[in-house]
């Protein structure tokens, strides 16, 4: 990424180098923070610190003092978050601090649960996130070239980190102000194993910001799983071997509530297999297994700051001990003298896959299972082995209280049994118009490109044009035995193709060509060409160049007299859908529109909203929307957006 050295020295002097001030906050003493070529010196003490990453904007603000706390139970030293400048900074100068994007609070929360702070203000996200963070008006502004050395783009940048600063700093949430942030943006390592990582100077600790304890999820692709076992050894191994601050990505994975969503084509849900799951409860045994890992690595701390580094033993092929105390000379070493206040730690590991080995150590005999390490606090006593898992595996069960079988009529489909309060004894619905359904519309001559006209402000946009079909074309047709076909060199995300109203087809897929049949009548036909995003990139290189919609020639095939270009053609636009646009989701609005009853024999039409109403369940446990059964499309509650895309 490129920054000014001005903004870099402008960062550093509120990171990782410290200095108190005079005015305080209320939720620490004003406290330095450095670092050495070991750790963090955090007021003045070397710490091996565990972080847990959670995004505030994937979870609801009622939702964080309690994932807040479970992190803290968990073992946690630190909260990691990014900052999503998209979602702070929708329309340039236009700032967002409400509702999930209210970071003070959240920051605020933080400190008030005794935690520090790691905050990566990016700007730059990535992190599945739609446009990987980046607001889409950014890469309207002239000249600019996204994550490299452009003016234009440093001074954008710059802009909004300065905006987050000063934000912070006011509301004295910086470590020299008694707030709990410790480290703004760091790069470090990033992956599933960093036991291995060097930093690029021996003068900085080794720091690991994002252990990938899962993985994103696709639309139609497997969910991604790490054992719990595997994860505990890579975190066991990373401080084994020298490693000072690691983060988990994600800690807690959450929601991509309303059209966050990064991509293209990734799931709502964050889960992440993360050990607190998308709804705020502990997946075990990951939680329970990193939580006894955790007090293991804090009984280590006295020793693992003590030593500047470890003395490595080879205790067999694949097996390995690294030892930490003040006195690196193990050959003379009275364990005896050594409680649970040992100044002598050590690990062993037994990194063979397949086999499990038997090693000696300092004149003990220890039992390694394949690819684990043991924790020693006392260089003696085994009380964690990252193999050996003591967590129960929980079982969740969920309650369906609408069935959603396909193979029950539409009036079962969408109300429940009579003893059943919760929901309405019906739903009602609206159908959205096809095309043009507003005033709010534009005609130009050729293909426009999707984002330059939408902005990213919906999902959608429509194309609309006439095709003339004389007889001739007719009967060539007939004769040949042939249909006319639209063909696209490329397309991204959907595209539904409509004649004269009627869905003729859909295509999915990331820039894929598109050769779809269709048929018209004789004399004019509407041709209604619906471009869909599902998610915007997230990552890569050119991300302002990548867009959306159409690519190179689109055409009309197989006429009498030949192709038809239809970039020539005059075309009218109309971005998002009526529903969208009139709000009528929202509680003031949806009364307003005209709904009718859902009735058996009711034909699902293209696009269709439906709404009812449900009795806020008792009790504290989580209550979400099973949409197994839809298409793409969204869900508000009350007017507020939860699933988008889709």
């Amino acid at each position: 990424m490129g920054v000014s050295r001005a903004l870099l020295r402008y960062l550093v002097s509120l990171s990782l180098i410290i200095h108190a001030a005079v005015t305080t906050a209320n939720f620490f003493k004003p406290f330095n923070v450095s670092y050495d070529h070991r750790a963090l010196i955090i007021d003045g003490k070397r710490r091996m610190l565990i972080s847990a990453g959670f995004h505030y904007p994937r979870a609801t603000p009622e939702m964080w003092p309690d994932l807040i706390a479970k992190s803290k139970k968990g073992g946690a030293d630190v909260i990691q978050t990014y900052v999503f400048w998209n979602g702070h900074e929708p329309v340039r100068g236009q700032y967002y601090f409400e509702g999930r994007y209210d970071i003070i609070k959240f920051v605020k929360l933080v400190g008030a649960s005794g935690l520090y702070l790691h905050l990566r203000i990016g700007p730059y996200v990535c992190a599945e996130w739609n446009f990987g963070g980046f607001p889409v008006w950014l890469r309207d502004v002239p000249g600019i070239e996204f994550r490299t050395d452009n003016v234009p783009f440093k001074e954008e940048m710059e802009r909004f980190v300065k905006k987050i600063v000063k934000l912070m700093r006011e509301e004295m949430l910086f470590s020299w102000q008694g707030g709990p942030i410790i480290m703004l943006q760091i790069n470090a390592c990033n992956g599933y194993y960093c036991d291995g990582f060097k930093p690029n100077s021996p003068n900085k600790p080794v720091f690991w910001t994002e252990d990938w304890d899962g993985w994103y999820t696709k639309w139609g692709g497997r969910l991604p799983h790490r054992p719990a076992e595997d994860l505990a050894f890579a975190v066991a191994r990373f401080f084994q071997r020298g490693g000072s601050f690691q983060n988990y990505y994600m800690y807690f994975g959450g929601t991509n509530f309303n059209r966050t969503s990064g991509g293209p084509f990734y799931v709502t849900s964050y889960d992440y297999d993360a050990p607190i799951d998308e709804y705020g409860l502990l997946s075990e045994p990951k939680w329970g297994h990193l939580k006894d890992l955790h007090a293991a690595i804090k009984l280590c701390e006295p020793a693992l700051v003590a030593a500047d580094s470890p003395q490595y033993i080879k205790l067999g092929p694949k097996q390995e001990a690294h030892v930490y105390h003040v006195d690196t000379n193990t050959e003379g070493l009275n364990l005896t003298q050594y409680g649970s206040q040992s100044r002598c730690s050590a690990f062993l590991a037994n990194i063979d896959e397949r086999k499990a080995a038997v090693v000696r150590f300092l004149g003990q005999t220890y039992h390694l299972p394949p690819w684990s390490v043991s924790i020693l606090p006392d260089c003696r006593n085994t009380v964690f082995n990252t193999a050996k898992v003591g967590a129960q595996t929980s079982i969740k069960t969920v309650e369906f209280e609408l069935p959603l079988f396909s193979n029950i009529s539409a009036r079962q489909q969408f109300t429940v049994h009579d003893e059943v309060s919760y929901f309405s004894k019906s739903w009602m619905t609206i159908k959205e118009p096809i095309g043009i359904w507003s005033k709010k519309i534009f005609s130009v001559q050729g293909i426009l490109e999707h984002l330059n006209v939408t902005k990213d402000h919906s999902d959608y946009l429509w194309y609309i044009t006439r095709i003339y079909v004389s007889d001739d074309d007719i009967t060539f047709w007939e004769e040949k035995q042939v249909r006319p076909t639209l063909t696209i060199d490329s397309m991204r995300d959907v595209l539904r193709v409509f004649i004269n109203g009627q869905l003729t087809g859909s295509v999915i897929g990331r820039w894929v060509k598109v050769v779809q049949p269709v048929r018209f009548v004789q004399g004019y036909n509407d041709l209604v060409l619906l471009s869909e995003t599902v998610g915007l990139q997230n990552y890569g290189a050119f991300l302002e160049k990548d867009g959306a919609g159409f690519r190179g020639q689109i055409k009309l095939t197989g006429f009498k007299n030949g192709d038809i270009d239809l970039s020539t053609l005059s075309w009218t636009y109309q971005v998002g859908l009526k529903g969208e646009f009139s709000s009528i989701y929202t509680v003031e609005e949806n009364e307003k529109a005209r709904w009718s009853d859902l009735t058996v024999d009711a034909v699902p039409a293209t696009f269709t909203w439906y709404k009812t109403h449900f009795n806020t369940p008792d009790g504290t446990d989580p209550v979400a929307l099973d949409l197994g059964s839809m298409g793409k499309g969204q869900a508000w509650v009350n007017g507020t957006t939860y699933r988008g895309h889709g």
